[in-house]
């Protein structure tokens, strides 16, 4: 497996744990166990975007073109 599946794999396993947690602590009553889960989570999104950038660098990830004013304007409308 070359390095590029391996940073791509990470960064899909991390968004998905980073879902799970999200769903745990919107359901969690123990304030304690939702610091925790939130930690954890914070922990991870650092983690992520770490990995992001090295991926970026590399050329193994490219992120979407950013949106023009006109585009966000357009989902702006769409919402109100």
């Amino acid at each position: 497996m070359n390095e590029k599946v391996m940073v791509n794999d990470i960064l899909s396993g991390v968004k998905s744990s980073l879902t799970a947690y999200t769903t745990a602590i919107s359901e969690t009553e123990n304030m304690e166990l939702r610091q925790t889960l939130q930690q954890i989570r914070n922990n991870d999104e650092s983690f992520q975007y770490e990995l992001f950038k090295v991926a970026e660098t590399k050329g193994y990830y490219k992120p979407a073109a950013q949106a023009t004013v006109t585009e966000v304007d357009e989902v702006k409308q769409s919402l109100q």
